[in-house]
């Protein structure tokens, strides 16, 4: 009986010392940093934190049931803002989503302000989302949504310098730029952020829309500006198609003309030359230039003549005299032309002085 009574106590005696034992130890892990507190109380400085010299990780004591660990996540944690919407400098509304990169650098301070991390998220959106409605609300949407001073636009030149007014189709100048904005905020942020034991690593904007109230009239705008480029293209073409076509015209004209007044030289020139013949052929005797005259009147009696044209000639014209002499229809040929009187001279020969 005895020895049963025995067993059972060194039995109880070994499973109380476990639990003492397991109760007296923790693990921390790599990516792990612990507060000991006592009745909520911290005990101690911070286990494994990013500030000690050494690594703690390992098995680790502690006073059982009196001394509770808690523990942080020892790694770069993220912190992703929900998009909200609010005013630029000029009073447009623009959706802005943020995101930023955060770690606890005092667990201790941590603690006791925060204590977990759904507390210390909730402060990274009050603070994280106050100082970015703040810094955009100090700048133009121009600053938040371009990058850099230097930026080369993605149209062409011709297009950008369309209007020389440089109102329509220009890129508008910034003084900042979006990673001075985001700067801005981060140094802001991280300084209320350090008294919280969290160091803030990074902030950045992950998308800038228009709000859906103005989102309609930007777009008209838009699309009204590159309507007023494409008309400003429109009749700068039409107005150098009319100088190519009055050139033409021009040049056109000066080759007919030129064209025109060799035309007419050679003409005078080719009629100078037949004359000349004619008049070489025909003086050859006083006979050849009475049969050229009788030629070219019977020439000029079929241009005159003809259909039903009236002529009034006097009996004394020149032209008169082979009709004077013609003979009725049917009757004797026409008499033998009779030698030019010699007040005429014969073709070709000079006027006497």
């Amino acid at each position: 009986m005895k020895n049963k009574i025995t067993g059972c106590l060194v039995a109880l005696i070994v499973v109380i010392a476990l639990v003492i034992f397991s109760g007296a130890c923790y693990t921390i892990q790599e990516t792990e940093q612990a507060i000991i507190t006592q009745f909520g109380k911290p005990v101690g400085a911070p286990i494994n934190s990013p500030t000690a010299e050494t690594s703690e990780a390992g098995l680790h004591f502690k006073m059982p049931f009196l001394w509770k660990v808690n523990k942080f996540d020892k790694r770069i944690l993220e912190w992703d803002g929900q998009a909200e919407g609010m005013p630029t400098k000029e009073k447009t509304y623009i959706e802005v989503d943020t995101y930023g990169r955060w770690r606890i650098a005092d667990p201790l301070v941590y603690f006791q302000n925060l204590s977990d991390e759904r507390r210390a998220q909730s402060r990274l959106d009050d603070i994280l989302g106050s100082e970015t409605r703040n810094t955009i609300a100090k700048h133009e949407l121009i600053e938040a949504i371009r990058s850099t001073k230097d930026r080369v636009p993605l149209e062409p030149v011709e297009l950008v310098e369309a209007d020389l007014s440089g109102s329509v189709g220009k890129l508008q100048p910034i003084r900042f730029g979006r990673s001075v904005l985001e700067q801005e905020i981060f140094e802001k942020s991280a300084a209320k952020l350090s008294g919280l034991g969290i160091e803030l690593l990074d902030v950045r904007f992950k998308r800038i829309n228009y709000n859906e109230s103005v989102q309609e009239q930007i777009f008209e705008r838009m699309i009204s500006e590159r309507r007023q480029i494409a008309d400003r293209f429109r009749s700068e073409g039409e107005g150098e198609a009319a100088k190519i076509l009055g050139n033409m015209e021009k040049e056109l004209k000066q080759i007919q003309s030129t064209a025109y007044k060799e035309v007419q030289s050679i003409k005078g020139e080719a009629d100078a030359k037949a004359t000349e013949i004619y008049a070489s052929a025909y003086n050859q005797n006083p006979d050849s230039v009475a049969f050229y005259e009788f030629v070219r009147t019977m020439d000029l009696y079929a241009e005159i003549l003809g259909g039903d044209s009236t002529v009034i000639l006097s009996t004394d014209s020149d032209l008169f005299q082979y009709l004077k002499r013609a003979e009725p229809k049917g009757g004797l040929p026409l008499p033998a032309v009779s030698k030019p009187s010699p007040s005429r001279p014969p073709v070709g020969t000079p006027a006497p002085n």
